[in-house]
């Protein structure tokens, strides 16, 4: 009984965080195809996704799923600690983006193979 009690714990717990891992890729990729928040999508097609009319002045985005979570929140907030002639703006060092929105595009970013 003590076991299948403990089972149920962390089942629930894990679908709890799985629940809000889902919910901040939701969010993130709103960040990226919105205008007037991140907007990355003027500037990035994405590798199997959908995007209503993506920019091409960035690099198609691929191959996300297997970069650092920290590689790529640096890379949002600043693009020019590793590209200083990045066209990027640094959505976190100009206070565009604040700390959850950047995981949350994080999250998003994640999914892109």
């Amino acid at each position: 009984m003590k076991k299948l009690l403990i089972a149920s714990i962390v089942a629930t717990l894990s679908m709890g965080v799985a629940m809000g891992a889902n919910d901040l890729v939701k969010e993130g990729e709103k960040i990226f195809n919105t205008k007037k928040i991140g907007n990355c999508f003027a500037c990035h097609a994405a590798n199997g996704k959908k995007i209503n009319g993506p920019g091409t002045l960035g690099p198609k985005l691929q191959g996300l799923a297997m970069w650092p979570e920290d590689a790529l929140y640096d890379k949002v907030y600043d693009p020019y600690k590793t590209n200083p002639i990045s066209a990027m703006p640094a959505f976190g060092k100009n206070g565009v983006l604040d700390d959850h929105q950047i995981k949350a595009v994080v999250a998003y970013l994640k999914t892109i193979k």
